[in-house]
């Protein structure tokens, strides 16, 4: 399959490129920035673009049988009303550049679109499927937002699916990077009250999940993409600080991140315990259901 995927070298970009690649898929990548590409490799190549606008890049999705959409600038650290017009800009923009080049017909089938499961909310205890409606604030209106762009291009005929993503835990990079200089600095710990979910997915299960969407041709609509097994914030510091064996009792209080990040803390203190109801109805199997085998195939050999 010819498959675009646009935001190539983040974090799950970069991995899915490898990903697709080893299963004999054909992909253009567009980022900002293109790497060099092995002299070997002959079902990848790179196109240097800003997606947010239109362009050239446009021309190469349009040829795509499928197309990932992963843009979007990163929501960490404080959000300022200038932050908060980037990070909104370059994901709306971007798929309204997306879904532009798909609508003039021509081969695209599906566009895997991302979202995350901050869609919903702060929802306390509740638990969240793909049924459950959105939720309030920054990060839930963005997110309702980009998924409404991206649903538009169903208008061309085109099967969308915008992933909900949990915090996706990698070994070289992403959210577990940012937490695990504190635990080996023995200051590692819950953040806030500890009680929020916390809703999470191996690497190695998203790349599976998002190549079983681009072959499930029945499935469409919203599906999150998280393991079945979420987990309090308090549990998770448990878990990392098992693995890494460092302790893990050191919580930072709600108060002191909302001093320091601002609006930005409810990517912390937030909860969502949302599960991938309509992956496992639609027969996918994770490789990492639960937390601690999940962190210790992570970080298993470096944990010491």
């Amino acid at each position: 399959m010819d498959i675009a995927v646009i935001g190539a070298t983040g974090f799950v970009g970069r991995h899915l490129l490898r990903s697709l690649s080893a299963r004999g898929h054909r992909l253009v990548g567009i980022a900002r920035r293109a790497p060099a590409v092995p002299a070997d490799s002959e079902r990848l190549s790179f196109l240097a673009a800003d997606a947010a606008t239109p362009g050239q890049w446009q021309t190469e999705v349009a040829r795509a049988e499928a197309v990932v959409n992963l843009a979007g600038r990163t929501i960490a650290g404080r959000w300022s009303e200038g932050a908060k017009r980037e990070i909104r800009a370059s994901r709306i923009e971007t798929t309204r550049r997306v879904v532009e080049a798909l609508a003039g017909g021509g081969r695209c089938r599906v566009l895997l679109n991302a979202s995350g499961v901050g869609y919903y909310g702060d929802r306390g205890d509740e638990i969240l499927t793909e049924a459950s409606s959105p939720g309030t604030g920054f990060l839930a209106g963005l997110a309702a937002a980009w998924e409404e762009e991206a649903l538009a291009a169903a208008k061309a005929g085109i099967r969308v699916v915008p992933m909900r993503f949990g915090v996706v835990l990698g070994k070289d990079g992403g959210a577990l990077s940012r937490m695990i200089p504190a635990f080996r600095s023995f200051l590692g710990g819950p953040l806030g009250s500890g009680a929020q979910w916390f809703s999470w997915i191996h690497l190695e299960d998203l790349l599976e999940a998002i190549a079983f969407l681009l072959d499930a041709v029945s499935l469409s609509g919203p599906v999150n993409l998280c393991a079945p097994e979420p987990v309090t914030q308090r549990d998770f510091a448990a878990a990392l600080g098992r693995v890494l064996k460092r302790p893990s009792g050191l919580a930072t209080p709600g108060f002191v991140l909302r001093l320091a990040l601002g609006e930005a803390a409810e990517l912390l203190l937030g909860s969502q315990r949302a599960l991938p109801e309509r992956l496992l109805a639609n027969g996918f199997s994770f490789r990492y259901p639960a937390l601690e085998p999940a962190l210790a195939e992570l970080l298993g050999k470096s944990a010491s």
